[in-house]
């Protein structure tokens, strides 16, 4: 069972989203708030593994703040804003998953599903920019594997997991290594790629065919 706590000012808005929620048998709405300080209580008080969340709501702290106190509820965010600067800042302070306020009940299923399993998630209209990107890198670097045989294979793994989704710190539970070794394996591992940043990372790692969906083998296999 999902244990869901949803977060949003407007009583009506909130149990529409509660009703969407529930609609799915593996999801349990176990609390709701009206404001920031209440959802921070109801939060530490049921350790659920989700936090759907307004990203505007009265006395609310920062996402930074929330995942640092509670480092183990995934954070989805629900939001009016559509550029790209609100959804990077969103997601570099710890949400898992972002999604405009406007969207189907069924992507809001998919994206609780998503981070539940670790993983993020990006709504319509972001994923679309992100296969565009892709799209605009010319074939004959994606289809480049050259740079990626000067990683050694725990690189790899980290690289692979990194794409996934999954924070440093479920890379090493993962992987059985602390999560300060996982990130001297992506400093090497970027270093090594000539990068500078996760999104140079992400798109490099997009443009050479390193697919989400195929998980990176345990290791020992």
């Amino acid at each position: 069972m999902i244990k869901i706590v949803l977060a949003e000012h407007d009583s009506q808005v909130r149990e529409g989203f509660r009703v969407i929620l529930e609609s799915e048998a593996a999801f349990s709405v176990v609390g709701e708030a009206g404001d920031g300080l209440e959802a921070v209580r109801i939060v530490t008080a049921e350790s659920p593994d989700v936090l759907v969340m307004t990203a505007t709501m009265p006395g609310l702290p920062g996402i930074a703040v929330i995942r640092q106190q509670m480092p183990r509820t995934k954070i989805v965010v629900l939001s009016r804003h559509d550029d790209d600067a609100t959804v990077q800042e969103a997601l570099r302070r710890g949400a898992s998953a972002y999604l405009l306020k406007r969207t189907a009940a069924a992507e809001l299923i998919r994206a609780v599903r998503a981070v539940s399993q670790g993983r993020r998630y990006l709504g319509p209209p972001f994923f679309d920019r992100a296969i565009e990107a892709y799209l605009r890198v010319p074939r004959v670097q994606r289809g480049a594997a050259g740079p990626l045989k000067r990683l050694t294979h725990r690189e790899r793994e980290v690289l692979q997991l990194t794409v996934e989704g999954y924070t440093s710190r479920d890379i090493g539970e993962r992987l059985s290594i602390s999560a300060r070794t996982v990130e001297k394996h992506r400093s090497n591992l970027m270093r090594k790629l000539g990068l500078n940043s996760r999104a140079a990372l992400m798109q490099f790692a997009l443009s050479r065919g390193i697919d989400p969906s195929n998980p990176a083998p345990s290791e020992g296999t």
